[in-house]
């Protein structure tokens, strides 16, 4: 109890950028010691002209040859900017910059702390910030970003096997990108924070599943995820056109979060800045759907055209919700009404939830939403 006293009244206590420091004391006392040794590259910032890195310990500094430039002094954050020829680093100049921090320190990338080491290369339109972190240290973050680490374990364990798999399925399908595996954006990748999203039950969820992927005649599978269906999952040819076989639609069991329910009303004004190329709209019409709801093509019709939305692009170019709703239309506004949170593939996380809540395991809860799939250890290539 005085352990959780002290940390209680830590966090009270550091304010503006010493909020760090209680974060590092925190994670330092708490962190498991063994992580995978699969590494990947992380995409932290990409294009921009400058960013922010530092060490929690006194970081070595290299060049693209591996030679030691120097070193930054711990807990002291540097700006790192592009300049013609390369990219600036304090006095230092080069092609791209290693960021090493010594002992077990963690690098500071932008306003966050993350494990492993920092690259800094430029990009054309200025630099590009990478982690390069090993798998199972990377997970620790994610599964705190994408759950609430508050929730059952086995719901915990069953979303670690579902980032673990998605990580080196994508890592595959990067192979070919000199400079990363994945990014950190939510919008398009898995929720990552850095240390700040660890928690003890997110350590014991990755290290209770190391090394286990899921896959389909042995190959490690597109393990997608979503926030709520809202009753149902789809087919993935109803959502990206192209069918998975392990992507099957089931019945879902977050018909009654609150998340999960929805509305949101447009005026006409913002439905034409979302789709300006059919200028003042009038009108909205759902098109075909998917079997259990989901809108598969919405048409925009306006005083210069009109728009068929379809796919993702139904969700995205309006930033909804979901793809599961209904149009209504009154005193000139559009009001969509729906079901869910993302879109509707694979494992819902609040049927996880809900699963794990009613005494079913990890492996249940992963052969419920992911269909003819196999638990395999990792094999990377």
């Amino acid at each position: 109890m005085k352990f959780q006293v002290f940390l209680a009244s830590l966090f009270s206590n550091v304010k503006g950028r010493h909020w760090w420091l209680g974060i590092l004391i925190w994670i330092a006392m708490v962190a498991p010691s063994q992580a995978s040794s699969v590494i990947l590259r992380v995409a932290i910032q990409r294009d921009v002209n400058q960013v922010k890195v530092g060490s929690s310990t006194t970081a070595v500094i290299k060049d693209s040859s591996g030679r030691t430039l120097g070193e930054l002094p711990a807990m002291s954050p540097y700006s790192v900017q592009a300049v013609p020829g390369g990219i600036a680093l304090d006095k230092w100049r080069s092609n791209l910059f290693w960021v090493e921090p010594t002992g077990k320190g963690f690098v500071y990338i932008g306003d966050r702390w993350y494990r492993g080491r920092t690259l800094v290369v430029p990009s054309q339109k200025g630099l590009s910030v990478v982690n390069w972190v090993a798998l199972d240290e990377y997970l620790y973050s994610v599964i705190g970003g994408e759950m609430d680490p508050r929730w059952p374990s086995e719901a915990l364990k069953a979303q670690a096997i579902a980032a673990r798999t998605y990580a080196l399925y994508e890592r595959e399908k990067q192979r070919n990108n000199p400079l990363y595996d994945l990014g950190a954006s939510p919008d398009r990748w898995q929720i990552y924070k850095g240390v700040s999203s660890e928690s003890p039950t997110t350590y014991a969820a990755v290290d209770a599943t190391a090394g286990e992927v899921l896959t389909y005649k042995n190959r490690v599978i597109l393990s997608v995820f979503h926030a709520c269906s809202g009753g149902h999952t789809e087919n993935s040819e109803d959502v990206w056109g192209s069918a998975q076989p392990y992507l099957r639609a089931v019945p879902d069991f977050d018909q009654n979060i609150r998340e999960c329910n929805w509305s949101r009303t447009f005026s006409p004004a913002e439905i034409s800045t979302a789709v300006p190329e059919v200028g003042n709209v009038k009108q909205i019409i759902s098109g075909s759907t998917s079997p259990f709801g989901s809108v598969k093509a919405l048409k925009i019709v306006g005083d210069k055209g009109e728009k068929v939305l379809t796919g993702e692009d139904v969700r995205t170019v309006l930033k909804l919700k979901s793809t599961r709703f209904t149009v209504s239309n009154a005193n000139g506004s559009f009001t969509l009404t729906g079901l869910g949170y993302g879109h509707a593939l694979g494992m819902s996380q609040w049927g996880a939830y809900n699963l794990a809540s009613r005494g079913y395991n990890h492996l249940q809860i992963l052969n419920y939403y992911y269909k003819g799939v196999a638990l395999a250890p990792i094999r990377v290539k």
